[in-house]
């Protein structure tokens, strides 16, 4: 079993639909192409749920997962998410990781602060983890296809230069399923109007949490050390966020779930990818 294999285990949306549009192995190519350009991370996260006026569970936890990862690994941490997901961010993250705040203002306001944050920053690369982007009408919309335009940040915009980019997303509206736009509405099951905002490598999964985690178990075996949190930690961030406000993405409840997992079921993921690297040799 492969770590693309575990993150697209159990999914229930359709999304692994695509999975012949990528490589077999795009975990790993995501990896690969953080590594080869050290330095200053930026992960962007957060997405809003209509119904209940919050930030959702799932890709907070996956970014501080990420995050830590690449912090043991010398990478400085820049979070970057709108107001609805700050509080979690600055929170869950470590003590080391910057949490930047971006507005959630007009096109043009918002590509000034994407251009003066880039410059201040000067990421080395670009991470995105289950965060809404603008379809082809420059709106934002939900799974269900509601406008969530005057919720969302602008965020799109830091992905518009030449910054190295990784995306994760699990339903075809976030940030990084640009480069499978024309394929995603095919897929019934998934979004009608795609996220167009493209990035150097995709990361498909049944949850976006999980690809957070599959790709820091591919960092960890082009690494040679287990980076990934054990299931304890793991259960702790998420009950943290739930905390915190985060509500579950399917119900819109404050409740110990992801996309509809309870915290025994995400341990699963969890579990099989220490399994994955413990078979490559790599042990926690």
């Amino acid at each position: 079993m492969t770590i693309e294999d575990i993150i697209l285990d159990r999914d229930g949306r359709g999304i692994s639909h695509l999975r012949p549009h990528l490589p077999s192995d795009f975990a790993t190519q995501a990896a690969q192409l953080i590594l080869a350009n050290p330095g200053t991370a930026i992960i962007t996260t957060g997405f809003y749920i209509l119904d209940a006026g919050m930030a959702e569970t799932d890709g907070p936890p996956g970014a501080v997962v990420i995050g830590n990862a690449l912090e043991k690994l010398g990478y400085d941490v820049v979070y970057v998410t709108d107001r609805y997901a700050t509080a979690l961010m600055s929170t869950t993250g470590s003590d080391n990781a910057r949490v930047i705040e971006f507005p959630i203002v007009d096109d043009d306001a918002s590509k000034a602060f994407a251009d003066g944050m880039m410059k201040e920053v000067n990421p080395s690369v670009i991470i995105a983890i289950e965060r809404c982007g603008w379809t082809d009408e420059g709106m934002y919309r939900n799974m269900r296809g509601r406008d969530i335009t005057p919720h969302n940040a602008r965020i799109d915009h830091i992905f518009s230069g030449s910054t190295p980019s990784v995306g994760v997303g699990d339903g075809g509206n976030e940030i990084g399923m640009g480069n499978l736009a024309e394929e995603v509405p095919k897929i019934e099951t998934l979004v009608r109007l795609p996220c167009v905002t493209t990035v150097d490598k995709l990361i498909l999964a049944s949850v976006s949490n999980w690809g957070g985690y599959g790709l820091v178990a591919a960092l960890s075996e082009l690494k040679g050390q287990n980076l990934l949190p054990t299931i304890e930690e793991d259960k702790a961030l998420i009950r943290l966020t739930v905390d915190l406000g985060a509500v579950d993405g399917m119900s819109a409840k404050q409740e110990y779930k992801v996309d509809g997992f309870t915290l025994e079921e995400n341990s699963q993921a969890v579990q099989a990818l220490h399994d994955y690297l413990a078979e490559k040799g790599i042990e926690s």
